[in-house]
């Protein structure tokens, strides 16, 4: 007996530290083949047949027999080696081990789910594609981005294209475009050509007249600055070598012409030059007739109106006409001294202008009127006007005058106006001239 008890003892000494151990990896959570093993308990009779059928089932599809053995080691609950009673894990410990025991593997696979057809397919076995046509599964092979649908293609960004930096303003500006030709200088905006300056704006340099030339950055300020402009339009300009034809120029233009040649002899490098026209002397009409004041009138323009020409002479009151004969090609123009068009006419340098008495004009009436015959012409008179000073139409009359006028070659151009659609504004008023005939028709 007391044997006996020495080697239970003994025996309970040697197994303490393990049955502690053993407790301890019981009470504890453990994750893995282990804890399966610790927590399973020992399989049944019909477990038994169903592993020994899993053993002999082919290596071919794993996936069943799994399936089945993690669903009844999920279902089996875990028993303490102690106590014997079952124990449960917390939520988070069989969330945490939910995944492992789960059957479905998409539980755990980013993969898209699969359809039902897809389960339990043998590795080889043929399979219908989305086209229809039959082919073997390749479980290694992963599928194209068109079996599935969940996925969308990232666009691709496509660059944008680069602008040549010849085409972007250098000054910041879109509406100035630059020029290549330029190396990416802005260019000028472009404008159309300038219309031809009209005589009576500018004003010709020529023999006779005084020119007041100055050089502002470098000249003495007791030498004069005026210089007379030679017989043969020629100016001797003390600067220069030899004396600078400059008849025909304009004050602009013999400026630049000065600056080049005062920079072609290095004279100075940037000289500024600036001329006027002291005393105008080359231009000149001759002004005679029915004035006060006649004579050569000096005029400081290429060309100037009638009217000026008139009011420095001094018209008489007989005086009604301007005769211009013209220095250039030779023409008269005859104008009349009341009509305000005629005396915007412009006279030229060397015209000659003669002031005579007005003549008398005459109209001439006929027809359905109250007093036919010859009247006197006024300039600007209209036809109504000339049809009342004739004493109106008669009760007689029509709606259509007719206006017959000599042209150039000595034929007569007639021309039929409506009465009626005058008076009424339809039509403009037509203006008479010297030696018009003017017939009225009878009603219909």
């Amino acid at each position: 007996m007391k044997k006996f008890f020495y080697s239970a003892a003994v025996a309970l000494a040697l197994c303490a530290p393990g049955a502690h151990a053993a407790s301890f990896q019981t009470g504890a959570v453990r994750v893995g083949p282990a804890a399966d093993d610790a927590a399973a308990p020992p399989p049944s009779g019909d477990e038994k047949k169903a592993a020994d059928a899993k053993k002999s089932a082919p290596a071919s599809d794993p996936q069943p027999a799994r399936r089945e053995e993690g669903a009844a080691g999920s279902n089996r609950p875990q028993k303490n080696s102690k106590s014997g009673k079952s124990s449960r894990l917390p939520n988070s410990t069989a969330t945490a081990l939910a995944p492992a025991v789960k059957s479905d593997p998409s539980a755990t696979s980013d993969a898209p789910p699969k359809t039902g057809s897809d389960k339990n397919v043998p590795v080889g076995a043929p399979v219908k594609t989305a086209n229809g046509a039959e082919g073997a599964s390749e479980p290694n092979k992963p599928e194209p981005n068109k079996s599935e649908p969940n996925k969308t293609a990232t666009p691709v960004a496509t660059p944008a294209p680069s602008t040549p930096a010849s085409s972007v303003p250098a000054s910041g500006n879109p509406n100035v475009t630059a020029n290549p030709n330029t190396y990416g200088l802005p260019a000028r905006p472009s404008s159309a050509a300038a219309p031809p300056a009209s005589p009576a704006d500018i004003y010709r340099i020529g023999t006779g007249d005084v020119l007041d030339i100055r050089l502002l950055n470098g000249q003495d300020p007791r030498q004069s600055t005026l210089y007379p402009v030679l017989a043969g339009g020629v100016l001797d300009y003390p600067l220069l070598r030899d004396p600078l034809t400059v008849a025909g120029m304009t004050t602009d233009e013999l400026a630049a012409q000065l600056i080049a040649e005062l920079r072609h002899r290095n004279v100075q490098q940037h000289p500024q030059v600036r001329v006027g026209v002291r005393e105008y002397a080359s231009h000149a009409v001759l002004v005679s007739g029915l004035v006060g004041d006649p004579g050569t009138k000096i005029i400081q323009r290429e060309a100037i109106p009638l009217y000026v020409v008139i009011a420095g002479a001094q018209a008489k009151p007989e005086a009604g006409r301007a005769i211009i004969v013209s220095h250039a090609t030779g023409k008269v123009v005859t104008v009349d001294l009341n009509d305000a068009a005629g005396l915007n006419t412009l006279v030229q340098s060397g015209d000659v202008v003669t002031l005579t008495v007005r003549p008398p004009e005459f109209f001439y009436v006929g027809g359905e009127i109250a007093s036919p015959g010859q009247k006197d012409f006024h300039v600007g008179i209209t036809l109504t006007q000339a049809l009342l000073a004739s004493g109106g139409v008669t009760r007689l009359a029509g709606d259509r005058v007719r206006v017959a006028r000599q042209g150039p070659d000595g034929r007569l151009v007639s021309s039929e106006y409506n009465l009626t659609q005058i008076e009424a504004g339809q039509i403009p008023d037509p203006a008479l001239q010297p030696g018009d005939r003017i017939e009225v028709s009878r009603r219909k």
